[in-house]
C-alpha cells in the first residue's frame, strides 16, 4: 500500500522534477526537509502537504489519504505560492527554508507554478518595506548577465540570503558588489544563486 512519501514522490516525478533535490530547489524548499518527506523519515503536516499539492497540481487529500481524485480539478478564487523564507535587506538575514514551506501567500498577477515568496524582515530598504513580500521564481546558479543590474534575491556561499542590486566586481573576476539605498556596499562577494525579484507586495 503506498504511504504519503509514496504519493509525494510519484507526484513530484509527474510534474517533470528527476529528483527531490531538483524540485527543493525549483520551490526554493529546504532540500534535507523536502527529502525527508519524500524518504518518509518525517512526516507531512496537511499544511505542508497542501503547499506540495498546489506546486504538484495535485489534491493534498490525495497525498495524505490516497482517498480523492489525484488531481486537482478546481482552482481557488485566489491563488496561492509557498513562503519559503524569511529575508534580510541588509549585511544580515536569516532565511529558514530547511524547515520547509513556511505557509501559503496570494500569488501575485503573472505568477507560474515556480513562484515562490519570502518576507523582508529589517529595514534596510527603508522602514515601509519591513514585512512586505518579495516574489521570485527564475532561480540561476551561477549569476547571469540579464541579472547584473537588478534588484535580486541573493544567496550567499556563507548562508546569507539578502534582497540586493547585483554589480560586477571590476577587480575580481566571478565576484560581485551588492548594492542597496540605506545599506554599505558588500564588495566583492561570491554569489550561490540569484533571483529577480518579480513583484514587492506588502501583507
Amino acid at each position: 500500500m503506498m504511504e504519503p512519501c509514496d504519493r509525494l514522490q510519484e507526484a513530484r516525478r509527474k510534474a517533470g522534477y528527476e529528483t527531490a533535490v531538483d524540485a527543493a530547489r525549483a520551490y526554493g524548499w529546504g532540500e534535507s526537509t523536502y527529502i525527508s518527506h519524500e524518504n518518509g523519515t518525517r512526516g507531512i503536516k496537511p499544511r505542508v502537504a497542501d503547499t506540495y499539492a498546489k506546486a504538484f497540481k495535485v489534491t493534498p487529500e490525495w497525498l495524505l489519504y490516497g482517498k480523492t481524485k489525484k488531481t486537482s480539478q478546481t482552482m481557488e478564487a485566489r491563488p496561492t505560492v509557498p513562503l519559503v523564507g524569511y529575508v534580510g535587506a541588509g549585511a544580515a538575514a536569516h532565511f529558514f527554508s530547511d524547515q520547509g514551506p513556511l505557509g501559503e501567500v496570494p500569488a501575485p498577477d503573472g505568477a507560474s507554478d515556480s513562484t515562490v515568496a519570502v518576507e523582508i524582515r529589517g529595514d534596510s530598504l527603508g522602514a515601509l518595506f519591513d514585512r512586505w513580500l518579495v516574489f521570485y521564481d527564475d532561480v540561476h546558479r551561477p549569476v547571469t548577465s540579464d541579472q547584473v543590474g537588478k534588484l535580486c534575491v541573493v544567496g550567499l556561499q556563507d548562508g546569507r540570503i539578502l534582497i540586493k542590486k547585483i554589480q560586477r566586481s571590476r577587480t575580481r573576476q566571478g565576484l560581485f558588489h551588492l548594492l542597496s539605498n540605506t545599506e554599505t556596499p558588500i564588495f566583492d562577494v561570491e554569489i550561490e544563486w540569484a533571483a529577480k525579484v518579480l513583484n514587492m507586495v506588502p501583507q
